[in-house]
């Protein structure tokens, strides 16, 4: 019973289940974490940050919030964030409120979302592209 090989019945290697070869991680609505995060994967967030936050990419759930700075390659924001972003990509979802500081290379806001504070666009050869989207719920 338990001298069987781990690969599955095809040969494919078995499938990972340890945290450390997870493509992303998932904090859910209940969880509220106080203090900096930092992840080398993508996060989908869905609960509170009260810190920094840094990670390869972010979806961040409509009724998220964090307060600090966030930085990743890409994001798209559904909650609210208190701080500044950086992201090379951003996406602002209709559902998303962003007060402070945003620096992007390409940024997508759909109607309805809203950015209080200054926008800066982090330079390089290509021109900054702005894109407005109608919104699903209109």
């Amino acid at each position: 019973m338990f001298s069987r090989s781990r690969n599955s019945p095809s040969g494919a290697p078995p499938m990972a289940t340890g945290a450390k070869h997870t493509p992303f991680s998932i904090i859910g609505g209940d969880v509220v974490i106080t203090g900096n995060v930092e992840a080398s994967v993508d996060l989908h967030i869905d609960g509170r940050i009260e810190g920094d936050l840094s990670c390869a990419a972010l979806v961040q759930g409509p009724d998220s919030a964090i307060h600090g700075h966030v930085t990743a390659r890409s994001a798209r924001i559904g909650g609210l964030i208190e701080g500044s972003i950086t992201a090379e990509e951003l996406i602002v979802e209709a559902s998303a409120r962003i007060t402070g500081e945003v620096t992007y290379d390409v940024i997508s806001i759909a109607t309805g979302g809203q950015i209080d504070g200054r926008m800066s666009h982090m330079g390089g050869a290509r021109a900054a592209e702005l894109k407005l989207v109608k919104s699903d719920a209109s």
